[in-house]
């Protein structure tokens, strides 16, 4: 038997990993498998499920940057390059960031450190590839600020991940829901309900609110702005789908 919640104790952070395309446009995607690997040289792996767009330019140019996120980053970043496909539209329109070394994109919002890198290997492992980076050129930017963590987004932001990070855990189903423990005490009274993005999966919670976009917590769903969007991926307040208890 596989108990999901496991895998919640397994460390992570939030990264944009970045490249570019044939025609020199920019995109990214968000990680939370990043780690060094050698220290001579300095190398580090990243994991990229093999669908993103990302992954096909970083074969392609063998080159990606990884921006490593501060605590307090907006979730509309993290919806921008988490949610959304490079494909379709130019994710670094309406952000800072820089060219490098290998003139591959760097993100510089909400950025504390960045890695600039060459790949030197590729390992197809299954869903995803491993890319092995050996690094060029290295630089702190926001010296006095925290790492994002995944359990902090997971647990203080209420994030969800999207369907192609390797943290990603299938929503359990209905029968398997009914399964939890009678002893399980709700956050919330269930005459206030939860709705969950049908984009992205996040969770609006009127105990907690939307603060960053100007719900204040006790707010129902049904008094929040029609005009308001989904913190992560911008989705429309329609696409949000009530809980069932």
């Amino acid at each position: 038997m596989i108990n999901v919640k496991a895998f919640h104790t397994i460390t992570y952070g939030i990264y944009v990993v970045s490249s570019f395309d044939k025609s020199g446009k920019g995109s990214g995607f968000i990680a939370n498998s990043v780690f060094q690997v050698t220290s001579d040289p300095p190398q580090i792996a990243i994991a990229c499920n093999k669908n993103n767009y990302t992954a096909q330019i970083i074969s392609e140019s063998k080159v990606l940057s990884v921006s490593v996120l501060e605590k307090e980053t907006d979730l509309s970043l993290i919806g921008n390059f988490g949610y959304k496909s490079g494909k379709d539209f130019d994710k670094f329109e309406n952000f800072s960031y820089k060219k490098g070394e290998l003139d591959v994109p760097i993100l510089l919002d909400n950025t504390i450190a960045y890695f600039e890198a060459k790949v030197v290997d590729t390992f197809d492992v299954g869903s995803h590839y491993i890319f092995i980076g050996e690094i060029v050129g290295s630089d702190l930017i926001l010296k006095d600020r925290e790492a994002l963590t995944y359990s902090y987004y997971r647990d203080s932001k209420k994030g969800k991940s999207p369907k192609n990070a390797p943290s990603y855990i299938k929503p359990q189903t209905e029968d398997e829901k009914s399964t939890k423990k009678m002893d399980d005490k709700p956050r919330i009274e269930k005459s206030i309900k939860k709705y969950e993005c049908l984009v992205c999966g996040w969770v609006y919670d009127p105990n907690i609110g939307d603060p960053d976009s100007g719900i204040k917590p006790g707010t129902s769903f049904e008094d929040i702005p029609e005009d308001w969007v989904c913190p992560i991926c911008g989705a429309s307040k329609s696409d949000f789908e009530e809980l069932s208890d």
